[in-house]
Order: structure tokens, then sequence, then C-alpha cells
């Protein structure tokens, strides 16, 4: 319990669950994927760190029929937590229900569950927390059923502006995909702001939740060094990447409907776009940061085809693996004509005064040379250079994963008896600087984000229209085949025409910079 009151005294004004609340937690989709390997394990991992409320009681509903005993079966595989003592303590809080998406009766059936457990625990305050681990397609019966059989009324709807975040009983998550396009985004989100006012709704996109995408507020708002040099005049090029050294065999069928663009682009490396470059907000409240996000969105137009270079890997005869030998057709879900991309590389420009005329560069992709995420800020050339040209130009690097890190490329005398110039770094891996810190995953904080009731690292309506405009124009031609996506091999780093994209687009790439290797 005190783990918990640290953390919501750190949030808020007063913590949001008194000790006598009863809060019930419900995975829709319980029997799913998502569900085993990542919302038990990170209800497990909060309730083992005594940061859930000592009272919370968690529901999974699903279709198939299933024990509590079976449920814990499929997921204790995906387990931090080892210790059987601590499954078990976690298990005997979970139970399950089974039921359709579709129909009331199954529905009336949780409700009752829910009840059960809140008469048992007697108290009035009541807090119930649903996540959607299901397809966008039963979102809407789902969510309609959801309020006519298992919501509570919202109360106190005269609290001030922060604490209005609390003023529901009742709150959802919903998964991404949200939509295809505009259109159908727009459909699911009339929809589900028909049943839900905004302050109920969680669209979680977990990318939100890596620790270094929410330590970009603190490094651009809490270091006045970076203050003058985070525009325009400073800023040369800005390039977001996000890299798998995998493909999608196995779930190509369900790749191939969404692709690169949709799958990682117009949500992760978006997000963090809005981070990057969003102006400094009035406040850390949920609504100040999420207004600032829209704001930068407005000011970016429309992808067309001329903005992107796309790929599609193909299996690679070197490969060390069997699966690098196949390429993305090769999968049986695949069609044998399929111009789904699996690599792209766009180009974005934000029309503002802090930022015109500076390329923010996005590229992601499937079965790739290495694993990697990561935001590079390249400054401009250093002018007047007295150095020969030797002086390359500086960098700020923030790691994503894996081996989150911060580092800044800068030059320097090389050692010895010289006076030339070398890159080196100045360097922050998280790993070796706190070395005691055991870095939460992305789901079990924004879980905990949900369960407190803290909305500023979901994504608002307004905030996911204005995403779906950028790319929309874009993905309808892609889905008429207007441009096909060139092979590039398995392991690679991706479509080589990429490399001279980025460079004609403003970033320089000198190849003189070497990381030193970690120590063993």
């Amino acid at each position: 319990m005190e783990a918990l009151e640290a953390i919501q005294n750190g949030a808020a004004s007063k913590p949001i669950f008194s000790k006598d609340s009863c809060v019930v937690f419900t995975v829709l989709g319980a029997s799913g994927d998502l569900a085993k390997k990542k919302i038990f394990p990170s209800l497990c991992n909060l309730f083992e760190k005594k940061i859930l409320p000592p009272t919370c009681q968690i529901i999974g509903y699903a279709r198939s029929s299933l024990t509590t005993k079976q449920l814990a079966d499929k997921s204790n595989p995906f387990m931090k937590a080892k210790n059987k003592d601590v499954l078990s303590s976690f298990w005997s809080h979970v139970s399950y229900v089974s039921g359709t998406y579709d129909t009331p009766d199954g529905f009336i059936k949780l409700n009752e569950k829910i009840e059960e457990l809140e008469k048992a625990h007697g108290s009035e305050k009541r807090f119930r927390l649903f996540y959607l681990a299901l397809p966008p397609s039963v979102f809407i019966p789902v969510c309609t059923q959801l309020k006519h059989n298992c919501w509570l009324a919202s109360k106190n709807k005269s609290l001030g502006k922060f604490t209005n975040l609390f003023n529901s009983e009742c709150r959802v998550i919903v998964e991404k995909p949200f939509g295809r396009d505009l259109d159908t985004s727009n459909e699911l989100s009339q929809a589900i702001t028909a049943l839900f006012n905004e302050m109920e709704i969680y669209r979680i996109d977990h990318y939100l939740g890596k620790e270094m995408v929410l330590n970009l507020m603190i490094l651009r708002f809490g270091n006045e060094l970076f203050r003058s040099v985070w525009n325009r005049e400073r800023i040369a090029c800005v390039v977001i990447t996000f890299k798998e050294p995998f493909g999608t065999y196995g779930r190509g069928g369900y790749f191939d409907t969404n692709g690169i663009v949709r799958d990682v682009m117009q949500n992760h490396l978006l997000q963090i776009l809005c981070l990057v470059a969003m102006e400094r907000p009035v406040s850390v409240d949920a609504s100040d940061i999420r207004d600032e996000k829209v704001k930068v969105l407005k000011f970016i137009k429309p992808l067309d085809l001329d903005d992107v270079v796309l790929g599609q890997y193909v299996g690679n005869p070197d490969g060390k693996t069997e699966d690098s030998k196949l390429g993305y057709r090769d999968d049986p879900g695949v069609p044998n004509d399929s111009k789904t991309a699996t690599y792209a590389c766009a180009k974005l420009q934000i029309d503002n005064d802090r930022w015109a005329g500076v390329p923010f560069i996005m590229k992601c992709g499937k079965a790739m040379n290495e694993r990697k995420a990561e935001i590079r800020i390249q400054f401009r050339d250093t002018p007047s250079d007295i150095f020969g040209g030797n002086c390359q130009r500086n960098e700020l690097v923030i790691r994503v994963q894996p081996n989150e890190a911060v580092y800044c490329k800068m030059n320097v005398k090389s050692p010895g008896m010289t006076f030339a110039a070398e890159e080196s770094e100045l360097n922050l891996t998280y790993h070796e600087r706190f070395e005691d810190i055991d870095l939460p995953d992305a789901y079990e904080r924004l879980i905990l984000d949900f369960i407190l009731g803290t909305q500023t690292n979901f994504v608002r309506t307004d905030e996911l229209a204005e995403a779906w405009r950028i790319f929309t124009p874009l993905l309808h031609k892609l889905d008429a085949g207007a441009k096909c996506p060139v092979d590039y091999p398995y392991g690679s780093r991706g479509v080589a025409a990429a490399d001279e994209f980025i460079r004609a687009s403003g970033f320089k790439f000198s190849g003189t910079y070497k990381w030193k290797a970690e120590k063993k």
C-alpha cells in the first residue's frame, strides 16, 4: 500500500484510492495472446511490488470455457514473478467469466460477478476498470454491452480540472488499431464517444509507456541546455527509427491487411514525433500535454507518394536461420502478388515557426539487421570550420530500445601527440548509470496509469483524427497499388534507396563514428 500511495501522491493532489475503495479490473479477451503475454504478467508485477490497490480484484472474460486455473496455466510461463507463493496469491485475486461479445447474457453474468465482489468488500466507493484486449471488429458491440450492463453512473462532476480525471467510477482501455483510415477511425470514435465521455476512454499505444519516450518531456523541458537549440536555427534533421530483426512469418495474414505504415508508423513513430516537436505545455496535466500534441499535428501536411520509400523483404539465401531464408510472400497467409510494405521511410514537414524547413524522417522495418528504436536529432554544421572539415555534425541520440540510453555525439581532440579531431560521445547508458533499477515494461506502466486515472500517455479523440488525416491519403493510394515496394534481403539495413532519400532530405552520414563496445 505504501508504494501505491507514493505513486498516487506524485501524480495527483491526493490519493485516488482510499483504503476502503473497491477496485475491480476486468480483462476482456482474457484467453488471448495479449492478455497472457502482457496484461496478466503486468498486473502480477504490480501486485508483487504492492502497487496494485490491496483490495483489487481481477476478472477475466472471454468466449472460451476456462477455469481460473487454466487461465493461470496459460499465463504463468510469461510471468516475471517465479515465486510460487506470489503467483498463488496473485491468482487468488482472479476470477473468470465466460460469455460472448455481442449479446447481453455474458455481460449480465459479468456484472453479477462484479457486484458479488463489491458486496463482499462492502465499500460504497467503487471503481470498475475494463481492458479490451480484443480486435477492433468487436469494440462497438462490447462497449455497448458494457455501457448497458456493467457501467456505473458518473459522479462528482463539479470537481476541479485535475480531479476531473477521476470523477468516473468506470474506465475502459481500447487497444489499437483504432480504425484503418480517417473515416473508419471517426466512425469508431463516434460510436464509443456516444457511449462514454472522453475521461472514461483510454486508447493505448504501448510505445508511450516506454522509459525513454516518457523521458522526452524531462529532457526537453527540464534542461535549459536544450531550450535555445531546439529549433530550425540549430537542428538540421530529426530521424526516428524502428527496426526489428525478425519477419512476419506466422502472422503474415494479419500483417498483410495493415502493412508497416499502419502497424508502426502512423501510431508509434508519430507519437514520438509529437513529443519531440511539440511546444512546452502549460503543465504536466494530461489535457495540457495532449493539447500541444494536437497543435503540432495540425501543422503537418498529409503525406503523398513522393514522401515515402517502401520495401518488402525477400529471403536471404545466405541467412543463418531458416526464417531468414524465407521472404514475406513465402508465408502461406500472404498472397503471392502482395504489395504490402514491410519497410517504410517517410519525410514529414512541420510548417510552424519552430520547425519550418526541418525534415522529420520516420523509418521502420521488419526482418532487418538489428533490433533498435531510437530518436536521432542531428544539429547543423559548425559555421566557419577551422579544422579542415574534420568535425562532424553533433547529434543527440535517445535510444528507446534495447539498452536504453541518451548520448550526444561530439567532436573532441584525438588523444596523443596530435591535434586532429575525432567523434566521441557524452554517454548516459541507463543500465550502467542506474544499475539497481528494474525498468518496468511499457504495459505495466500504462496499466498503472489507467488504474490511477492518468490519461497523459493515452491517445485523445482529436489527436487520433489528426494522425489519420496525415496518413489517410497516402494509405488509400498504397491500398490501390499506386506504389510498389522494392525488395530488400532479410537481415539487411533495408532499402538502399532510402539512404539516398534521407541524405537528399538533409541528413548527413559520415561513417566515422564508432560506438565503444560495452564491457563484458
